[in-house]
């Protein structure tokens, strides 16, 4: 059973803005609603993401599944919940393994049984499981069901076993010329001469075979072939799992099948959306509303994928940060390309944070724009991050923590209040902060000795803090930070605090964050002091002063 659909404020001021609102699910959401007024209301209203197991599931499968139901929930509230919806994830696992992905074991195994269907490839991993597509089904509804998503799961394999496709098989089969019609003209040569919608699974081999039809019987819901391992003539029926569709046909005939109504894909299945739509078509129905989202790309600008297993992880992505950062990634500009690499993570665990601490403070409509009521489906929680993640990697990276002990020290002596107990999603958020350092970070460190301005900039610094009182806050802190700034980096293009130049150059920051914290860049440094503290600071200061600090790094 699906997990239930969360129950939504359907007030007429939050519908109404819904109606009116400029956020992608609901520019999306009003594109169905279109669909259903142009072409006569239906119930229920199916959106349906597509998933191949060829390989293990990546960040872009799940992605699939929470934009799509970022856009139900849309659909949900301007409909005032009065239509029916279902998300289908439908799995095309009776696909032939085309190749060996390169990140599973057993790739001998996995070498002998090319061309059959995944369904029916042995699990390389451990047997747990009856086949690979069965194994990475697995893997990918425990993801999903983790989430709470609302969904059903469908197997292709199923499917077509069943005689759930059937119906839309035999139809295939009566327009097969309209559909070849459609496909050859985008193949080369030696494609054309061997291409037809239909795929039969050898009942010698299991292999699923990509031959050429030499007789059709629509009467009898047939096809027949030349087998081409021992040239038999063989006859075969379209039905009952004996055959399954070519990629661009099969999904215009699921779409025929089963109704769908919205269904996403990446930039580059266009072509694919374009000729299944002709063939949805030929086959007698209209095709659903598509969205096209641009690709994930790894820390190379190479798109991800299963096979290669490049780019993050679902599974390393939530080793670091929570699921909502996630989610915050698939919400954000979605038909922009998106680099998944380790570097993305902190931001957009403190871009989830800063969007919570708003969306109290907003009103309705810029709620309905605000990421997190779509990733919460229009219950966003309380806020509960009162430290940023990147302060929490520097008091990481300062103290050389491996235990979460450490970083509270600090925290409960800045913020009494807080405990680990008391504030168990700030405790997680260390917890992430402590393996993001010790995983990512700490080879990356790079300390500079500081010399000439910088070192006689420090050492002022170290003298200003030194004769402050104990309990100066950040904002205190932070002053002087800039007095010492402008003192020895002014910059005169820049205004200061009074609003009169000179203002403080860039070069101080990058100096204080390369000596002190071995980077680039770094927090707001008077909030850092305050939580690290003046005497550990000052002793840093001293460490940096007398070059122990890189030779450590």
């Amino acid at each position: 059973m699906p997990a239930p659909l969360p129950v939504l404020d359907l007030s007429p001021e939050l519908v109404e803005a819904a109606r009116a609102s400029k956020a992608w699910p609901f520019e999306e959401a009003r594109r169905i609603v279109a669909r259903l007024e142009k072409r006569g209301a239906k119930s229920p209203v199916l959106f349906e993401t597509g998933y191949g197991p060829s390989g293990l599931p990546h960040i872009g499968t799940f992605g699939e599944v929470a934009r799509t139901t970022m856009v139900r929930t849309a659909f949900r509230l301007i409909t005032e919940d009065k239509i029916e919806t279902r998300l289908l994830s439908f799995s095309d696992d009776m696909d032939g393994l085309r190749k060996v992905p390169t990140n599973v074991p057993n790739q001998e195994m996995m070498k002998a049984h090319l061309g059959m269907p995944l369904t029916r490839v042995p699990d390389p991993f451990s047997n747990e499981y009856p086949s690979f597509g069965a194994a990475n089904n697995a893997r990918l509804r425990a993801f999903l069901d983790s989430f709470g998503f609302a969904y059903e799961f469908a197997s292709a394999t199923d499917y077509y076993a069943s005689g759930r496709f059937d119906g839309a098989l035999r139809r295939m089969l009566e327009v097969y010329d309209e559909v070849m019609d459609i496909i050859l003209p985008t193949l080369g040569a030696e494609r054309r001469a061997t291409y037809s919608p239909f795929l039969p699974i050898s009942k010698k081999t299991g292999v699923v075979l990509q031959v050429p039809m030499i007789a059709r019987d629509v009467a009898a819901g047939t096809i027949t072939y030349i087998d081409p391992e021992d040239g038999e003539t063989v006859t075969t029926e379209v039905t009952g799992g004996a055959v399954k569709c070519q990629w661009k046909a099969d999904w215009a005939m699921r779409w025929f099948a089963l109704g769908v109504d919205y269904e996403m894909s990446g930039k580059d299945l266009i072509d694919s959306v374009k000729l299944s739509t002709q063939i949805c078509r030929a086959l007698g129905t209209e095709p659903p509303e598509c969205f096209t989202y641009e690709h994930f790309l790894d820390e190379n600008g190479e798109k991800i994928s299963k096979s290669k297993g490049n780019g993050l992880t679902i599974e390393q992505w939530l080793t670091y940060a929570s699921p909502e950062s996630l989610s915050l990634l698939m919400y954000t500009k979605p038909k922009t390309a998106k680099r998944l690499a380790f570097e993305v993570i902190p931001r957009h665990v403190d871009e989830y944070a800063a969007f919570l601490d708003a969306f109290q403070r907003q009103p309705v409509e810029q709620q309905l724009g605000n990421p997190t009521w779509h990733i919460h489906s229009g219950h966003p929680p309380a806020p509960s991050q009162p430290i940023l993640f990147a302060m929490l990697l520097n008091l990481a990276s300062v103290s050389d923590a491996s235990e979460s002990a450490v970083l509270w020290a600090y925290i409960s002596r800045y913020m009494p209040a807080l405990s680990a107990k008391t504030h168990p999603a700030l405790d997680a958020l260390v917890t992430y902060a402590i393996r993001y350092y010790n995983d990512v970070l700490k080879a990356q460190k790079h300390y500079v000795v500081p010399e000439g301005a910088l070192r006689d900039a420090l050492a002022a610094l170290d003298a200003a803090l030194a004769a402050l009182p104990p309990d100066t806050d950040a904002d205190g802190i932070q002053t002087i930070v800039f007095d010492v700034g402008r003192a020895f980096f002014p910059d005169p293009n820049k205004k200061g605090p009074d609003g009169n130049p000179p203002g403080v150059s860039l070069d101080w920051f990058r100096g204080l964050y390369q000596s002190l914290l071995g980077q680039d860049q770094g927090p707001r440094f008077g909030s850092f002091v305050a939580i690290y503290g003046i005497p550990e600071t000052r002793e840093r200061i001293e460490k940096a002063l007398a070059g122990t600090l890189a030779p450590a790094a």
